[in-house]
C-alpha cells in the first residue's frame, strides 16, 4: 500500500502536537487541509487513525502509521544530508521514538541523549520486561529492554546490568522487622511497586526467602516517588543503587540486607535499517552505560 506523504505528515503532526490547529500550523497549511488529509488517509487504511480528545491520541493503527512516517522522515534527512541537498526536509525535526524503563530514565539514559543535534524524542516509558513488544509492534525503532534475544530486524548489545538494594527506613524497619528479616515478617510488610508489570520485590523476595511469600503492596509509579515512599516508610523496595547511596550515607535509608544486591540486565535494541541513522545515539547509549551499569564481558558484541 502506497501512502501520501503530505497525509503521513498531517497524522504525524497531529500526534506530535496534540491538535489539528498546532499540526496545520506547523505545516503552513490550514486546519482545513490538515482535516481533509487526515480523512483521506483513514478512508485508504479503513480505520481510524485518531481520538479526537484534548489532546489528540493515536489510535493503534494511527501510532504505528505514525511511527513510520517519522521512521521514513529520517532516512530522508539522513539521504539528504549525505548528498549535501540542505539537511532538513521540513521545518519540524524527525522524532526518534524509544522505549525505556522508568529507571534508566532516572540514572543513566538521559545523559545518553545530551549531544544528540538533529532529532526530537519521544520516550515511552515500560518496564524493561516488555519494552521489546513496542519494537515488535513498530511503535518504536529504538528500545532498552531486558530481553537479550533480538527482535526480529533488529540489532541487540548489551549495555551491562542496573543494580538494585532492598532499602527501608529505620523505623519502618524497626516497625515491621523487629527480630530481623526473616520469612514470616517478610510476608506482612508492605512492599512498593512501580506498576503491575514490576516484579523485581517479588524476584528478591524469592532468591532470599523462597517463593510462596505475596505481601501487600502499593503501587507507586515514579523512580523518584519509590524513594520518598521508602524515606517515609510507606514500604520497603528494589531502588537503583545509584539513586540511593546518599540517602543511605546519611541514615534516610538503609539496607534490609547486606551484600544482597539484584542485578537487573539491560539491552539496547534498535531497528536494522535504521542502524546507520541511529548509529551516534547507540554509541552514546553504549558510552554512558559503562559509566552507570554493572558492565559484563563482550558488552559491544551485537547480536545479528
Amino acid at each position: 500500500m502506497q501512502f501520501d506523504s503530505r497525509q503521513l505528515a498531517a497524522l504525524a503532526a497531529i500526534l506530535r502536537l496534540g491538535s489539528f490547529e498546532a499540526a496545520a500550523q506547523s505545516l503552513g497549511v490550514t486546519q482545513s487541509a490538515i482535516s481533509q488529509r487526515l480523512k483521506a488517509l483513514e478512508e485508504q487504511v479503513g480505520a481510524v487513525l485518531v481520538l479526537r480528545e484534548s489532546p489528540c491520541r493515536g489510535t493503534d493503527a494511527g501510532t504505528r502509521l505514525a511511527a513510520h512516517a517519522e521512521t521514513v522522515r529520517l532516512l530522508e534527512e539522513d539521504v539528504s544530508r549525505d548528498l549535501g541537498t540542505g539537511g532538513a526536509t521540513s521545518d519540524a525535526l524527525p522524532v526518534v521514538r524509544i522505549a525505556v524503563n522508568a529507571d534508566s530514565i532516572a540514572t543513566w539514559f538521559l545523559g545518553a541523549l545530551e549531544g544528540i543535534d538533529n532529532v526530537t524524542f519521544d520516550l515511552v516509558v515500560d518496564d524493561e520486561t516488555h519494552s521489546a513488544d513496542w519494537l515488535r509492534r513498530g511503535d518504536v525503532i529504538a528500545a532498552v529492554t531486558e530481553h537479550a534475544r533480538p527482535v526480529q530486524g533488529c540489532d541487540v548489545y548489551n549495555l551491562g546490568a542496573l543494580r538494585y538494594v532492598a532499602t527501608a527506613s529505620r523505623d519502618y524497619v524497626n516497625r515491621w522487622f523487629p527480630d530481623g528479616v526473616n520469612s514470616a515478617a517478610m510476608a506482612q510488610a508492605p512492599m512498593l511497586r512501580f506498576s503491575p508489570k514490576d516484579t523485581l520485590q517479588a524476584e528478591w523476595i524469592e532468591e532470599h526467602f523462597g517463593a510462596g511469600l505475596h505481601p501487600p503492596a502499593h503501587v507507586i509509579p515514579s523512580s523518584h516517588g519509590f524513594i520518598e515512599a521508602s524515606r517515609r516508610g510507606i514500604g520497603w523496595a528494589l531502588n537503583p543503587k545509584a539513586l540511593v547511596e546518599i540517602p543511605i550515607k546519611r541514615g534516610r535509608l538503609q539496607l534490609l540486607e547486606k551484600d544482597a544486591p539484584l542485578d537487573r540486565p539491560l539491552y539496547w535494541q534498535v531497528s536494522r535499517r535504521m542502524a546507520d541513522v541511529l548509529a551516534p545515539l547507540t554509541a552514546a547509549v553504549k558510552q554512558r552505560a559503562s559509566k552507570t551499569l554493572v558492565m559484563p564481558q563482550d558488552a559491544d558484541t551485537p547480536t545479528p
